[in-house]
């Protein structure tokens, strides 16, 4: 691939952090374990699904996996934002991470978006 994935994986590492530092800070409620459950499995996903699209052989398998890390971003978001509407966690507590959970999804959407482009483009798989 043609661009430095470094400063993404980083991001995307330093996201699973804030995921996991913000599932052990959950209330002891049995509805935000369940939830924060889900919230850990997917927003640590983004990270481990993005080191291996940039492993990626082909713009098709790279727009595959990268297909995968938009819908564990767009999954983490949903989590992220029923914890902050039912206010288990105090909404303003959840902006900074509701935040970069939408900027990470929009990265990753734009880079599938340019990798379908390309891979039509040049009629390559």
């Amino acid at each position: 691939m043609e661009y430095a994935p470094e400063p993404l994986r980083d991001r995307t590492k330093a996201f699973a952090i804030r995921i996991i530092r913000m599932f052990r800070a959950l209330p002891p409620a049995e509805e935000a374990r369940i939830i924060g459950r889900q919230l850990l499995r997917s927003g640590t996903s983004v990270a481990a699904n993005y080191r291996a699209a940039c492993r990626a052989r082909s713009r098709r398998e790279f727009a595959s996996k990268i297909g995968v890390v938009v819908e564990e971003a767009d999954e983490t978001l949903l989590w992220l934002e029923l914890l902050s509407d039912t206010k288990i966690v105090r909404p303003e507590r959840m902006a900074g991470i509701l935040d970069e959970a939408h900027q990470l999804t929009a990265i990753f959407t734009a880079a599938r978006e340019t990798a379908r482009r390309k891979r039509g483009k040049n009629g390559t798989t």
